[in-house]
């Protein structure tokens, strides 16, 4: 098929290279423009466009898609017979999901009608969800609102992490798009409409929502820091300065202590009363260090039991 790619992170990635090694002619790739990253600001490309570049694929870079003549103009001359979408970071307007012959194809990070919009595989393990999977569906002027075509169900780990589900998923989302092109040029009949009714809409995730609250269940807190985690992290204050908290574990024990009091602190880690159960702390991160396990931390430094934290 004659496809345009639309993508932008390293989540798009397999699914480029996938369509490359099953000898689809990538007419263009559309991406992200270079944006300036670290300390030295240096200008720095997506990943999709260094997969573009290292198959000789022209790579298209617009600020703004929507009203864009240009781009419009530019897409329609290539006569794509599918536009496959993966995290490409900009709505597209009808104008360019009506161009090609099959129409836009989106691969979606959870399993729809659940989870339409921003970062979903995020929400998942935040929300304490036993499984997650990819959705293959059309686009339409709606946010995650298109027919279904193909599912494919994972489950959730208990120690999955944002970026572990992240990995696994973008894979399964590759093989998942692949599947599907046959059954998008027999004309798409398994396509299947949304239930509207049974919709769950997610918002975007910002570093405010990493700090931690501690009223809340251990089991709550330790999803939160698994679906926070690397990005944007998650945090709470300890005497007066932020403790980033990278991994953790719910146990059984609770006392009668206030909610976010350090029970103990010994070679297994940090120990946190909850809203409910305790919370055994295991990673942390302190301003100016670096991520380290409690156990190490507390051989040069001291974790004080009986401070609550998050005052």
């Amino acid at each position: 098929m004659n496809v345009v790619f639309m993508g932008t992170p390293d989540f798009a990635v397999p699914t480029l290279e996938k369509l490359i090694e099953e000898g689809h002619h990538i007419s263009a790739v559309v991406t992200q423009p270079d944006k300036p990253k670290g300390r030295g600001k240096t200008l720095t490309m997506t990943p999709v466009k260094e997969v573009a570049l290292k198959h000789d694929i022209e790579v298209l870079q617009p600020v703004k898609v929507r009203g864009n003549e240009e781009f419009y103009n530019h897409i329609l001359s290539l006569n794509p017979d599918i536009i496959v979408v993966v995290a490409f970071g900009q709505i597209l307007p009808e104008s360019i999901l009506n161009i090609a012959k099959y129409g836009c194809i989106n691969i979606h990070g959870s399993l729809l009608p659940k989870y339409r919009g921003a970062a979903p595989i995020q929400w998942a393990i935040i929300n304490e969800e036993p499984i997650t999977g990819v959705t293959i569906m059309y686009m339409d002027k709606g946010v995650d609102t298109g027919d279904m075509l193909l599912k494919r169900e994972m489950p959730i780990e208990k120690d999955d992490t944002y970026a572990s589900l992240h990995d696994k998923m973008k894979i399964v989302g590759a093989n998942a798009l692949i599947e599907a092109l046959p059954m998008i040029e027999a004309g798409g009949k398994e396509r299947e409409k949304q239930d509207d009714a049974k919709a769950t809409h997610v918002g975007i995730i910002d570093k405010s929502f990493g700090e931690i609250k501690w009223n809340e269940s251990a089991s709550k807190i330790d999803a939160k820091l698994r679906g926070l985690n690397p990005w944007p992290g998650s945090f709470t204050s300890y005497q007066g300065g932020t403790m980033k908290v990278w991994k953790a574990e719910p146990i059984s024990e609770t006392t009668n202590k206030a909610p976010g009091t350090i029970i103990r602190v010994d070679k297994e880690g940090m120990v946190v009363q909850t809203g409910t159960n305790c919370l055994l702390i295991e990673e942390i991160q302190m301003p100016n260090k670096k991520r380290m396990l409690v156990s190490e931390y507390i051989k040069g430094n001291t974790l004080e039991s009986g401070t609550v934290l998050g005052r």
